[in-house]
């Protein structure tokens, strides 16, 4: 018989950056390993916030010291390998002068691409791909989104929920 505890969610939790450009693109990173296209960032460690997750992501993957500004997304997307995950999209700004500093870390990305917001399904898999549309959507209405596998729960005309 388990403890009340073991009722309780226990997500990973990983958190990422949506750098938007004036020509209405969003910065994707080529991960070495994966699924391929994806933002900046990653897994939260334990003890830390998902702000402080995603600024340490960007300082490790693209070398940059960026503040997250506000939480565009939060997105409760469990998956039958993982358990269940909560993942936080921010906005971290525009990156301006900083996008010629960018410098890669080669052990997890080979490249950097700015994709137009109408082509992020031809770069992404589909949940992820909604929660960018949701959340670049979220920070042109200038709020947050909760999303279920990048769905907005109860909206009608939205796609019924699933992993993919």
């Amino acid at each position: 018989m388990g403890t009340d505890a073991d009722r309780f969610a226990t997500p990973r939790m990983a958190a990422g950056a949506l750098f938007v450009d004036d020509q209405d693109r969003v910065l994707l990173v080529h991960k070495t390993y994966g699924n391929g296209w994806d933002i900046p960032g990653g897994y939260v460690d334990v003890g830390e916030s998902p702000a402080a997750a995603c600024r340490r992501e960007l300082r490790e993957e693209l070398g940059l010291d960026r503040e997250p500004q506000r939480l565009l997304a939060v997105d409760w997307a469990p998956n039958e390998g993982e358990g269940d995950k909560v993942l936080w999209v921010f906005d971290c700004g525009l990156l301006g002068e900083d996008e010629h500093r960018i410098k890669l870390d080669d052990s997890e990305l080979d490249r950097w691409e700015w994709v137009p917001v109408t082509d992020l399904g031809e770069y992404l898999v589909p949940r992820l791909a909604r929660r960018l549309n949701q959340s670049h959507a979220a920070a042109s209405r200038g709020d947050t989104a909760y999303l279920e596998h990048g769905h907005l729960p109860g909206v009608r005309g939205s796609a019924p929920l699933s992993t993919d």
